[in-house]
């Protein structure tokens, strides 16, 4: 029987803990054997802020199983805890396959499983990561990363994605679809589907770009060009494309682009037009445009992100 451990420390955060539990922990007769899975950490642990979690071993239980699930950490902000960091990667040097969900990556960092290794978190703690860590390839994109006997998650339901994948690899396809299916949750997400991350508008309302920003918005379903953005900007297009590139990061074009793609994300959510339609809408010109731009930015052809999303 495969055996997995859950990693639990004083503030672990609920969310991605409950999500290995249900996937884990519950045995629904979709294979047999199942999971036979512990709960280790500090005794008396409170989790999510107010749970008294029930520990059934210490972490140093960690280095006997199988497989080790490290959720979020309590803040990514701090230090994480030098005894989870210590087990975690005894657990691995064990022979553990070792898994992070969500924040939980800063503990497989600290530990130094992810030295050298593609690695991801959530989208909002990737720039800190790769600071504290240089060593890590942080891929801010993907929903989670597979390296074998390393592998981490991004935010949040992205935990649970992992963990179906992680289903998927020990029992077949046939068995986390079915479980998927008991969970109500999407029951395939490819790890390097993108983070669906609402796009920047700007930084604040005193930028060179703060007026022309909200105009072309308004105006993303229309053809518009460097040219007009500069004219309208009262700048040259060099001096735009300067400007562009310090609040928003990236060029003219892309910002339009990534707009035109946040766009048709919005109307596939909550619209019955057809990607043809979308693709009018949205300035794109074409279902085939559409698609190569969308597929591009977030991993996935529009009609699957439709049938993901729709309510």
């Amino acid at each position: 029987m495969p055996s997995v451990a859950l990693a639990v420390t004083h503030g672990t955060p609920l969310f991605e803990l409950a999500a290995a539990c249900e996937v884990f922990g519950v045995d629904r007769d979709l294979a047999a054997p199942w999971y036979d899975f512990t709960i280790c950490g500090d005794d008396g642990a409170a989790v999510g802020g107010w749970l008294k979690a029930g520990i059934q071993h210490g972490l140093e239980a960690l280095a006997q199983a199988d497989t080790v699930i490290v959720p979020s950490c309590r803040d990514a902000a701090e230090p994480p805890p030098p005894a989870l960091v210590a087990a975690v990667r005894a657990a691995h040097e064990a022979g553990a396959r070792v898994a992070s969900l969500c924040t939980g990556a800063f503990i497989l960092a600290e530990a130094g499983l992810l030295n050298g290794r593609r690695a991801t978190t959530h989208w909002a703690h990737t720039a800190l990561l790769s600071d504290r860590y240089p060593a890590i390839d942080v891929d801010p994109d993907v929903l989670y990363i597979d390296d074998g006997d390393v592998l981490t998650s991004a935010g949040k339901a992205a935990g649970m994605d992992l963990c179906l994948h992680l289903v998927r690899t020990d029992h077949g396809t046939a068995v986390a679809n079915a479980l998927a299916r008991t969970l109500v949750v999407p029951p395939h997400r490819q790890g390097g589907q993108a983070q669906f991350i609402p796009a920047a508008v700007g930084h604040g309302p005193d930028h060179a770009l703060a007026e022309l920003l909200p105009w072309a918005l308004e105006r993303v379903a229309s053809p518009l060009t460097v040219r007009e953005l500069a004219r309208r900007a009262g700048m040259s297009s060099r001096n735009l494309a300067r400007h562009f590139n310090a609040v928003t990061g990236v060029s003219p074009l892309r910002w339009l682009l990534t707009q035109r793609v946040r766009l048709a994300q919005e109307l596939l959510e909550t619209s019955d037009l057809s990607v043809e339609q979308i693709a009018s809408r949205t300035g794109m010109g074409t279902a085939t445009t559409l698609r190569r731009h969308f597929n591009q930015q977030l991993g996935v052809p529009p009609d699957t992100y439709r049938r993901t999303f729709r309510p």
